[in-house]
């Protein structure tokens, strides 16, 4: 599946709400299934020190002030949304306008992601960047950049060797938060079925 990514120029964008590259929402894969992805990604990720491993629904979000307010949205969307499972089994990557690519894990099955999305943006309407450009919201969990849609290829063909597919249960997506120089971490988990779980 060859993608291109990138946004059209030359339109004036219209004024939206605040959005903030400080705050996300992500379902994030728990901790014991990490090891063979962080393997991968703190070799070809070059954002592996800022982000955990994670499907992003909504980046980015609202300023840190107002997260508790977007908790108790998120709460009443996820209410009517069960739990399921996925599997990430497959390499895929995109291409990007500038000739770059990145290499990423299909989660599949990919309906119940879209659907809890798209459960996601009846609260947050106009944080549908996830949409763009192609207008079609394409769950994935990044791996790695290319330089080249050749070289994406290389990687996924030699990432796809040997790797045995990991299954998880989404339970909750978490609400993640982040210092101008540090990490992202878990801000809240906003459980599936409604409730909010604790962060350690």
């Amino acid at each position: 599946m060859r993608m291109r990514m990138g946004r059209r120029r030359g339109r004036r964008r219209r004024l939206g709400p605040a959005k903030s590259v400080l705050t996300a929402v992500a379902v994030v894969p728990p901790e014991d299934v990490w090891a063979p992805i962080q393997a991968i990604r703190q070799r070809y990720d070059r954002r592996f020190a800022r982000w955990m491993p994670h499907i992003t629904m909504i980046f980015p979000f609202v300023p840190r002030p107002q997260l508790e307010d977007a908790v108790r949205k998120l709460e009443g969307a996820c209410e009517g949304v069960a739990p399921f499972d996925v599997t990430l089994g497959e390499f895929r990557y995109f291409e990007h306008p500038t000739g770059s690519a990145t290499v990423w894990l299909a989660p599949e099955p990919a309906e119940p992601l879209k659907a809890l999305h798209g459960r996601l943006l009846t609260v947050f309407p106009q944080y549908d960047d996830q949409l763009r450009p192609a207008g079609e919201f394409v769950p994935h969990l990044s791996v790695g950049q290319a330089r080249s849609w050749d070289e994406a290829a290389e990687l996924a063909e030699q990432f796809q060797g040997g790797w045995r597919p990991l299954t998880f249960r989404v339970e909750h997506v978490s609400v993640l938060v982040r210092g101008p120089e540090s990490p992202f971490k878990e801000y809240a988990r906003v459980r599936l079925r409604g409730g909010r779980s604790a962060v350690d």
